[in-house]
């Protein structure tokens, strides 16, 4: 089975990268497409990897990503009596003793699980997530063979090593691993419900205790309509504000957020309220991010640089050392730009996304944390103001500023409850603490002070310095190739072919020759000997 799928991935990327080689001058904006409908050929562990990329707003041009985001992973159903094996092995019950009611045929079906809508014995209506049989096992093999494309790509490609494909899978797969895990998403769901009912007007599906297991979730069923329907309508004015007040709430108050706020992700309840779905993807801040980014908001919405670069360095997305001047004038920049919008384009997410790249070059990498923070902040912004196309951003953030100052306060106590006066003496005493194991590190063996200097900014020559030292171990050792490959011919030593030619020998050239083309590649890509 292997050996098949790896001819069709090989065959599918191929494919691609021959489409690539004919329109990426020519035709550059049918390729996202090219791509959207390969990964989706693939099947499930490619079209979650392309969803999982689409993230990557540090990766990939905006058409690629808009693209991927619209990846599908509909599949058709599988056998209902797999299904009920397989949540008769996961509660160890029949499915008799579960519920009253079960309706074998599915109502949803994807490439990952599919849902059969039943009642508790109770009377409570759910929805049964049922995992696609072999999924997992397909998932691992599928990351086994796309690592060792990426292997042979990058000896066949050296510049792609600097983009780390390698470390951007691993990366990918951790979070696929997790996101066909229904146990995973029955804990998110628990992780978040406090977030979403400390707002009255927002609900979430409950998790139907204590039945989640890693093939099969049981969740209540939810009544209610896709948030589209709502779009430019008086209804859906009144849901661009209950959505901006939910995620006010999540990433502030809570910490804790849905990661994939897509209109087909929400959904309007029978009684006005807003309703979450799906939740594979969550993202986390920790005190200290949460009150860097309520920070940040409140310094963009006055246009204060100094405090948006204060900001920005305290979240991660600018990194020490920086020539401060410089950033701050560059950030004063951006928020005089976007000063200049009208105030229904402004964009909070926009904003913030290029101080973060302020700096960072080709090889501009964030935590995975704040991408799925950045990308979170996009997709909520397009979700509001296609509720409502004339949403002003900017005044909402200003009527919600008390909350900002809440949320300010409650990050800054997050993590130590204990009275202030302790804090500040446990505080006090710490600084001696600290100040010795400072002039500790200072200290060189012999007892002397030391300071350490760290070089910055000759990363390139260091990059140049190891090319070239490649290069000449390389050419050293196709050199020593030709030779050998000379010597066995002149002595006719070992097995011969074609008549009295040496196999070792051609076998030497051969490598020698393989060897001298990618010198010769490597030299050419670099545009100088």
């Amino acid at each position: 089975m292997t050996v098949p799928r790896s001819l069709q991935i090989v065959l599918a990327f191929g494919g691609f990268a021959w489409a690539w080689a004919r329109l990426h001058r020519k035709a550059p904006q049918q390729l996202p497409e090219r791509l959207r409908s390969t990964l989706e050929r693939l099947g499930t562990t490619f079209v979650k990897l392309g969803q999982g990329l689409s993230v990557r707003r540090d990766v990939l041009p905006a058409g690629y990503r808009e693209e991927l985001e619209n990846l599908h992973s509909n599949a058709p159903p599988f056998d209902p009596a797999l299904a009920v094996a397989a949540i008769e092995a996961a509660f160890g019950q029949p499915l008799a003793a579960l519920f009253s009611e079960f309706e074998r045929t599915s109502f949803a079906a994807a490439s990952v699980a599919q849902v059969h809508r039943a009642r508790m014995r109770d009377g409570t209506e759910v929805a049964v997530k049922v995992r696609r049989p072999g999924v997992s096992r397909q998932v691992k093999n599928d990351l086994r063979l796309l690592r060792r494309l990426v292997r042979v790509m990058q000896w066949l490609l050296p510049g792609l090593r600097r983009q780390r494909p390698l470390e951007l899978i691993d990366e990918l797969a951790k979070q696929l691993r997790a996101e066909i895990n229904l146990e995973h998403e029955a804990t998110n769901m628990r992780r978040l419900r406090p977030a979403i009912e400390r707002n009255s007007v927002l609900t979430m599906p409950n998790v139907i205790e204590p039945y989640a297991a890693r093939d099969v979730l049981v969740q209540e069923f939810s009544h209610g309509t896709p948030l589209a329907a709502e779009f430019g309508t008086p209804r859906g004015v009144e849901f661009a504000g209950q959505l901006l007040d939910a995620y006010l709430g999540q990433l502030f108050l809570g910490g804790v957020f849905h990661g994939d706020p897509h209109p087909g992700n929400l959904f309007s309840m029978p009684d006005g309220r807003l309703c979450f779905h799906d939740f594979g993807n969550i993202g986390y801040l920790d005190p200290i991010a949460r009150r860097a980014l309520a920070l940040m908001v409140e310094a963009v919405s006055y246009a204060d640089a100094e405090g948006t670069m204060d900001a920005a360095l305290e979240l991660g997305f600018l990194t020490p050392p920086i020539d401060r001047r410089a950033h701050t004038r560059a950030i004063s920049e951006i928020l005089d730009e976007m000063a200049t919008l009208a105030l229904s384009r402004w964009s909070l997410a926009e904003t913030i996304w290029r101080i973060a790249r302020l700096g960072h070059g080709e090889q501009f990498r964030l935590p995975r944390h704040l991408l799925v923070l950045m990308r979170t902040l996009f997709l909520a912004e397009n979700t509001i103001r296609a509720l409502d196309p004339d949403f002003d951003l900017l005044a909402a953030l200003g009527e919600r500023r008390q909350m900002l100052e809440m949320a300010f306060e409650q990050a800054s106590l997050a993590g130590d409850k204990r009275p202030l006066a302790q804090r500040v003496t446990r505080t006090a005493e710490a600084l001696s603490t600290i100040a010795a194991d400072l002039l500790r590190q200072a200290q060189s063996e012999d007892g002397r002070p030391s300071v350490l200097v760290h070089h910055r900014g000759l990363e390139e020559l260091e990059l140049h310095l190891g090319r070239t030292g490649n290069r000449l171990s390389l050419a050293l050792v196709t050199l020593g190739l030709y030779i050998a490959g000379s010597l066995l011919m002149l002595h006719s030593a070992g097995p011969r072919i074609w008549g009295d030619v040496p196999v070792l020998a051609l076998v030497a050239y051969a490598i020698a020759l393989l060897l001298s083309l990618r010198l010769v590649v490597a030299i050419a890509r670099s545009g100088r000997l």
